[in-house]
């Protein structure tokens, strides 16, 4: 990449966006880009940052890609109909999507962790950046999620890590299929589950990810992944479990704390005593995947064990806002069935009431997997939890909505709990507001939007009162 490239990127607030943004500029490229948020006067802090870092902002509109010499980044598909990209098509500016400028940048670092999978991914790559950070690796770290260790006033939106080139971090997505662009020297899967295509395509997709790495870090606990690990020649694969006698990594006697987890590691023949500040079996597993990632790049296991020990988390991962009244507030990202399973487990792990605000985002994925929604929901709740539902973000566009929130809260009531579904974000707030009781925890629970945290300090002002 040359200093004298000069990058537009369209939707640069974006979560996936703005890290990418920020690592390209720091390899010595201009940067210029618009937001539909910014035009609609959203997250307005964003932006302010964005300019005090050096990006020229534009409205989208199309006005700001005027140059042949521009390359212009669009998040997936590539649609006519936005205007920059019209803009980009008049000037013959060239178009790369997100990912493929990534995978761009991924591919030609001399050493590279791909971390995919359908849950997880944001954890176990901050896991990864914060332990290869603390052993002095430099990594550069592009995430889908702030993470807190590397987050301050200057760095709020601290999704990326800045570090050396010879070594990328990346977390890799799947859903798009953008995952056959990249060419890991360390492959991490988590786990493979229906999220967004079908289990074929599924299976095709991280089996030839993990085919290109040169040691692949996969998870015995799940199914799809542990016959990956089978179908991998000896020494390629490093396999984690909870629990799992065969795995080179395995976890043992679990014990829930109230801000973490504590298990003890067994790796071969030697055992480490390991704290989490960061709740749930399910981060257990995420420091396995991440502790074998490392590994890979030969990192030493006490080593990695001990910077894991100050790993402060994930922004909406399961995060605590506050507590008014002896009232919890939490915001979480979880937005598919295995996600909203994994914090529902580790919060019925003690004891309390939810509030469980669930916003779909989108109508696609309600339809898509409706019982799954419903037997998710109906199973890990308990006869006193409440579920509410505001109905799907909806950004426009044509979207079939058949399926809707009121859908799902139907078939959590006829299984005998208790859901409503009401029409607005708003409503749902006020509903809160008005049974909550000492004891209980609130959880904000939804994806792709970023005003959902601003809604869940809002609550817990509005419970001080």
């Amino acid at each position: 990449m040359t200093d004298s490239a000069s990058y537009f990127f369209c939707g640069i607030g974006g979560s996936g966006m703005l890290p990418l943004a920020m690592i390209v500029q720091a390899q010595g490229a201009a940067i210029e880009g618009s937001d539909r948020a910014l035009d609609q006067g959203r997250t307005p802090q964003k932006f302010d940052w964005l300019r005090a870092h050096g990006v020229t902002l534009h409205p989208q509109d199309g006005s700001g890609v005027t140059r042949a010499d521009q390359i212009v980044i669009a998040t997936g598909a590539v649609e006519d109909t936005v205007p920059d990209i019209g803009a980009a098509q008049r000037v013959g500016a060239m178009i790369k999507t997100r990912p493929e400028l990534l995978s761009e940048i991924f591919n030609a670092a001399p050493a590279s962790i791909g971390v995919a999978g359908t849950s997880g991914k944001s954890t176990i790559t901050g896991m990864i950046a914060w332990i290869l950070h603390q052993t002095g690796r430099a990594p550069t770290v592009m995430n889908g999620a702030v993470m807190k260790n590397f987050a301050d006033a200057d760095h709020p939106f601290a999704s990326a890590l800045i570090g050396g080139p010879d070594l990328f971090v990346s977390e890799v997505d799947e859903s798009d299929g953008s995952i056959a662009r990249y060419d890991p020297t360390v492959a991490v899967v988590s786990n493979i589950s229906l999220d967004h295509k079908s289990m074929e395509e599924l299976r095709d997709l991280f089996g030839g990810f993990v085919a290109r790495a040169k040691t692949a870090v996969l998870n015995l606990d799940n199914p799809e992944t542990a016959a990956l690990a089978q179908a991998l020649p000896p020494g390629k694969a490093i396999t984690f479990g909870l629990g799992e006698e065969k795995a080179d990594l395995s976890a043992h006697d679990l014990q829930p704390l109230p801000t973490g987890m504590r298990f003890r590691l067994i790796e071969g023949w030697s055992e480490h005593d390991v704290v989490l500040n960061v709740p749930g079996a399910h981060n257990v597993a995420n420091a396995l995947a991440a502790l074998g990632a490392v590994k890979a790049l030969g990192v030493a296991t006490g080593e990695a064990v001990k910077a894991l020990e100050t790993f402060a988390g994930i922004r909406r991962r399961m995060e605590v806002v506050g507590i008014a009244n002896a009232i919890t507030v939490i915001d979480d990202f979880a937005h598919n069935p295995d996600k909203i399973a994994a914090t529902l487990k580790t919060l019925h792990a003690f004891d309390g009431r939810l509030l469980i605000l669930f916003q779909p985002h989108g109508f696609g994925p309600l339809k898509l997997m409706k019982s799954e929604f419903i037997d998710g929901f109906v199973g890990l709740m308990r006869p006193d939890d409440v579920l509410l539902m505001p109905e799907p973000v909806y950004y426009g566009g044509t979207t079939d909505r058949s399926v809707g929130s009121e859908d799902i809260a139907s078939g959590v009531r006829v299984a005998g709990r208790h859901a409503e579904a009401l029409a607005t974000r708003a409503d749902c707030g006020d509903r809160i507001v008005e049974i909550a009781k000492p004891g209980d925890r609130i959880i904000v629970m939804g994806a792709r939007d970023d005003t959902l945290s601003a809604f869940a300090a809002e609550l817990l002002e509005r419970l001080r009162k």
